[in-house]
């Protein structure tokens, strides 16, 4: 079972506060179930932008939430567009903004899983 949406969001809070940090909720989702997007400003006018990884990555589902990154070093204005567009489609998300310089951010990510190449080909 995973943890609701504001509670996570209220411990990486915490957590970033607890390690130096600042961390600000710019926009809050639905409380049980709403994404998680994060937003880092490296500090240098240039932004990372995190989201919720596709289970489609997963051929077993995850314990906890996992994150992908979508933007790396990019403008404001490429991730308030990516932003709209998931407005468009669920107006529920949680918006988490952290600074951290050069995008130093501990967050659970998702690792595409590699393909076995010799899967399938020899059977016993």
């Amino acid at each position: 079972m995973r943890v609701t949406s504001e509670f996570f969001v209220s411990a990486l809070v915490r957590r970033i506060f607890g390690e130096g940090g600042f961390a600000a909720v710019s926009k809050k989702g639905a409380p049980e179930a709403g994404a998680v997007f994060i937003c880092v400003d490296r500090l240098d006018g240039t932004f990372d932008f995190y989201g919720p990884a596709p289970q489609s990555m997963f051929s077993e589902l995850p314990q906890g939430r996992l994150f992908e990154q979508l933007f790396e070093g990019t403008d404001k204005d490429a991730i308030e567009r990516r932003l709209a567009s998931e407005a468009r489609m669920d107006p529920d998300y949680w918006l988490v903004d952290i600074e951290a310089r050069e995008g130093q951010v501990d967050l659970p990510l998702a690792q595409e899983e590699a393909p076995d190449p010799g899967a399938g080909v020899f059977r016993f």
